[in-house]
This record gives structure tokens, C-alpha cells and sequence, in this order.
């Protein structure tokens, strides 16, 4: 089978895939499961999470920079992990507590909306680059690959860094 088709078999579970996650997400918003114990814990961890992918990205970023090809794959699987991990602890703790309002006023107060608001479309955004990406890498369309990586990368980092921004403008205001 050849590498273009090869990735045109993934299409639709791309598709399905960037569509699927953020409906699911934004119908989980709506649910509270009132009789489980809130996993106030979480936040810290899952900013950590992005901080963590955002360091990931860079070192990935090093390792193609320097021919370090198996390092740079092993490296953006770990991002891609990372970037699971945060969406399932982000979800959790969404589900099981009641949303923080922003309380800064003034020009702080837009700020951390603009920050959050392209945070949340950069990271509806990304679902598709970073599957696009990794089947064109996988499928060795490297010239490919390497196209629309460049317009994933700094979108992926963005919001891997906004993710950490957001939660330390909001944390002074959890209960």
C-alpha cells in the first residue's frame, strides 16, 4: 500500500476523531457527578501536565533539529500521552466539581480571557494537526510530515504553555 494511501485510510478516523473529542468534552461540562468525591487535587497536576508537554515539544523540536530521529519520535509519542493524560484529568475534574470563576479585575481580567480563550480554540485546533501530523509521519510522507509541522508545533506549544498560564491566574481562586 502506498504512503498517500496509507494515510487517506486514517482520514475518517481523523475526522471522527477532532469532532468526537471536543462535542464529548463539552457535553461532560454540563455533568456534575454529585455523589463522588471532587478531585480538587487535579489542577496543579494536569498544569503540570502542559508543563511538561511544552518541555517534551521543545526537546523533540532539538532532537529533528540534530538528526536524532527514534529521539524525536519517542519524544512526540510522549507528548501525545502527556496531552491524554491531561484531557482525561481535565475531564475528571471538570466532572466532579463546579467551575472557578476568574475573579481579577481590570486589565488582568481581559488578559486571562484572551489567554483562555485562544487556549481553548488553539487546543480544539490542535486535535487535527497532531493526528495529521503523527499519520504523515508514521505513513513516511516525511516531506509531508514536515509541512504541516511546522504549523503544529508552535499551536501545540501555545496551548501546552496557556494551559500552565491559565491555571496559575485562576489557582488563587480555587476553594
Amino acid at each position: 500500500m502506498s504512503a498517500k494511501k496509507s494515510s487517506f485510510k486514517y482520514k475518517n478516523w481523523i475526522i471522527l476523531i477532532s469532532i468526537a473529542i471536543p462535542v464529548i468534552v463539552a457535553i461532560l461540562f454540563r455533568i456534575r457527578l454529585e455523589n463522588v468525591k471532587s478531585l480538587t487535587f487535579l489542577p496543579p497536576i494536569y498544569a503540570a501536565v502542559n508543563g511538561f508537554t511544552a518541555i517534551i515539544l521543545l526537546c523533540a523540536l532539538w532532537a529533528i533539529k540534530n538528526r536524532k530521529i527514534n529521539l524525536h519520535e519517542q519524544l512526540m509519542k510522549t507528548a501525545i500521552g502527556l496531552s491524554l493524560v491531561f484531557l482525561i484529568m481535565y475531564v475528571a475534574y471538570h466532572l466532579t466539581s463546579d467551575p472557578t470563576p476568574f475573579r481579577g479585575e481590570g486589565w488582568i481580567k481581559f488578559f486571562y480571557y484572551f489567554i483562555l480563550i485562544s487556549h481553548i480554540l488553539l487546543s480544539i485546533t490542535i486535535i487535527p494537526l497532531v493526528l495529521i501530523s503523527y499519520v504523515r509521519a508514521i505513513s513516511q510522507q516525511f516531506t509531508h510530515h514536515r509541512k504541516i509541522a511546522r504549523i503544529t508545533f508552535p499551536i501545540w506549544f501555545y496551548v501546552a504553555i496557556t494551559g500552565v498560564v491559565v491555571y496559575l491566574m485562576i489557582s488563587p481562586y480555587y476553594n
